[in-house]
């Protein structure tokens, strides 16, 4: 009799395990309320800039970018679209351009080392990049070269001024404008425990900035701008969308937020209101790297 009712214990143990869905993302809005893809498809095609903030290892939200891309070209008829990404710096355009262009003096091993490729290019970026190539499309790098955003942290945004004309041209332009009190730029400075320097968040913000200038400067006329970037950098409608609102204030710009949470319903309060749609993936997903 003991071992019947334990056998039916662990049964029933089972069938309550077993009873729950193991969903690999869940959408939301900014309040929290469950939403379908179809409703932050409706929302993105209807706007001038979407800023798909990503995690960079994470599969589903580099599946779901590729998903929702296509699906916006597919569905923008003459529309011109134009895509971006924090992923290529903005001295690299010439040449990734050739690459977009199909200059087959241009291998894609050879596009890889002189755009300075991410190395998870492969899996998570060159499904962007195809399409591109595949419909024709211009596809902008946007971010500021890595080493002028060292000279910002060891200088400060005064380092970049003595800079040669055609350096600067890969920038936002100067003087920066700059709110250090902004929520984002306070947390960079407290996550090493005040013992940085100012120059720490400018250094992010000379990227917004750059970013941000670059959509501007390439938003097509009554067109869309979809830009990949890392979700810190558009977060609760700030950096990227922020330096947006400094350069061209009024464009209609949805924000989509990453995140990772134990479970994926419901949306934590501290997730809520990070984008006006928010993807939640279970932390335990694989990474791609």
């Amino acid at each position: 009799m003991k071992s019947l009712l334990s056998l039916f214990l662990s049964l029933l143990f089972l069938s309550n395990s077993f009873a729950q869905d193991k969903p690999a993302y869940a959408l939301y809005n900014a309040k929290g309320k469950t939403v379908s893809y179809r409703d932050m498809m409706k929302a993105m095609a209807a706007a001038d800039v979407v800023l798909f903030g990503e995690l960079h290892d994470n599969p589903i939200v580099h599946w779901l970018q590729a998903e929702a891309t296509r699906d916006l070209i597919s569905g923008s008829g003459s529309r011109k679209v134009v895509l971006g990404a924090e992923m290529f710096e903005a001295d690299v355009q010439a040449t990734f351009n050739r690459f977009l262009a199909g200059d087959t003096s241009l291998t894609e091993k050879d596009m890889k080392k002189l755009c300075r490729a991410w190395p998870n290019y492969q899996t998570d970026y060159s499904p962007l990049v195809e399409l591109a190539m595949q419909h024709k499309l211009p596809f902008i790098a946007t971010n500021i070269p890595r080493k002028y955003a060292g000279t910002v942290y060891r200088g400060g945004f005064e380092a970049l001024d003595t800079l040669p004309a055609a350096i600067k041209a890969q920038i936002a332009p100067l003087p920066v404008p700059y709110d250090s009190t902004l929520p984002g730029y306070k947390n960079i400075f407290m996550a090493v425990g005040g013992h940085g320097t100012p120059n720490l968040p400018k250094a992010q913000a000379i990227k917004d900035a750059t970013m941000g200038w670059f959509i501007t400067q390439n938003l097509p006329q009554g067109g869309l701008f979809i830009h990949y970037n890392g979700t810190y950098h558009s977060d609760n409608h700030e950096g990227i969308m922020w330096y947006l609102n400094q350069y061209k204030p009024g464009l209609k710009v949805v924000t989509i937020s990453s995140q990772m949470q134990d479970n994926t319903a419901p949306l934590s309060s501290e997730n809520k209101s990070k984008g006006d749609y928010i993807i939640i993936v279970p932390e335990r997903m694989t990474r791609t790297y």
